[in-house]
């Protein structure tokens, strides 16, 4: 059990990392873009948007609505496309054992965050 979560985990970075160099790729379609700009930050965002402490839902977002965005955007982008990002993928991971930080989607995730929090003081305290 413990070896196919380690697979699930690699294959699903192997993707990320993929949709990472597919969103670059000028013959992606700008759908494909968009969704897989959307997943690439979120992934290789150093905060969740739901925080892993929260107890089912922290985790929620890793092991549901990770792969699912990945499979959508992959859907959208060319075989060929695909084909050709993906051996940069594994070239990169090769190379680089680590995936890349996206700090933008952070501060989008803190910001969101903060304007929750500022909309529910106003609407407790109003």
């Amino acid at each position: 059990m413990i070896n196919r979560l380690r697979h699930w985990a690699k294959a699903l970075k192997a993707q990320t990392v993929t949709l990472w160099f597919c969103y670059r790729d000028p013959q992606t379609p700008l759908m494909a873009k968009l969704l897989a700009i959307a997943v690439v930050a979120y992934a290789f965002s150093p905060i969740d948007f739901i925080p892993d402490f929260i107890p089912v839902l922290g985790f929620l977002d890793d092991a549901l609505l990770l792969p699912v965005g990945i499979w959508l955007a992959l859907k959208f982008i060319p075989k060929p496309v695909y084909d050709k990002c993906r051996g940069k993928a594994d070239q990169w991971l090769a190379e680089n054992n680590a995936r890349p930080t996206n700090w933008l989607a952070a501060a989008i995730i803190v910001l969101l965050w903060v304007a929750l929090a500022w909309l529910c003081w106003k609407w407790f305290f109003a």
